[in-house]
């Protein structure tokens, strides 16, 4: 189990991100317009997992942003915003801000996801939400980059995990 921050108090999160050199957990989660979307659903694409607690909140809504804005910039990725909010949240949110280079994905029907990836927030008022993590997969779901945000209330290391992506999806 993790620990990490909320404006400096200490918040457990259910597990361990998975480790750099191994393979991410397969998963299925909801998209905007209301379908299962799974892990092999990007096979032979790099993948970046930028996952937050809730799009409505203003670090998340910047993650999102940020890494739209960068998204076009890797030919063979794709960027997977995951968090608990509704898909109906996440459409609304990157239609209103005009966001259509990165995915939002749902947990609404695969709440395993949170515990398979150690991102489960387990206590504090945001218990029951995913901690703020960015991982980075290859095309074959090996695992390149992962970062568990210590305070979830900073943004994650966008130059890192790009760092990451571009050594191999160019």
């Amino acid at each position: 189990m993790a620990t990490i921050t909320l404006r400096g108090n200490p918040v457990p999160t259910s597990g361990d991100l998975p480790k750099v050199g191994g393979f991410a957990p397969p998963f299925s989660l909801v998209s905007r317009g209301l379908t299962d979307v799974t892990l092999k659903d990007y096979a032979g694409k790099w993948k970046v997992l930028n996952i937050f607690p809730s799009i409505d909140t203003p670090t998340c809504a910047m993650s999102v942003r940020k890494f739209n804005e960068k998204a076009d910039k890797f030919g063979n990725a794709v960027v997977l915003c995951i968090s608990e909010d509704l898909p109906f949240a996440m459409k609304r949110f990157c239609g209103t801000e005009g966001l259509d280079k990165v995915h939002t994905l749902s947990l609404m029907r695969g709440s395993y996801f949170a515990e398979d990836y150690g991102v489960r927030i387990m206590a504090g008022p945001l218990k029951g939400l995913t901690a703020r993590a960015c991982i980075v997969l290859d095309k074959d779901d090996k695992v390149l980059h992962a970062e568990m945000v210590k305070e979830i209330a900073d943004e994650p290391d966008y130059e890192a995990a790009l760092a990451a992506l571009a050594k191999d999806s160019m």
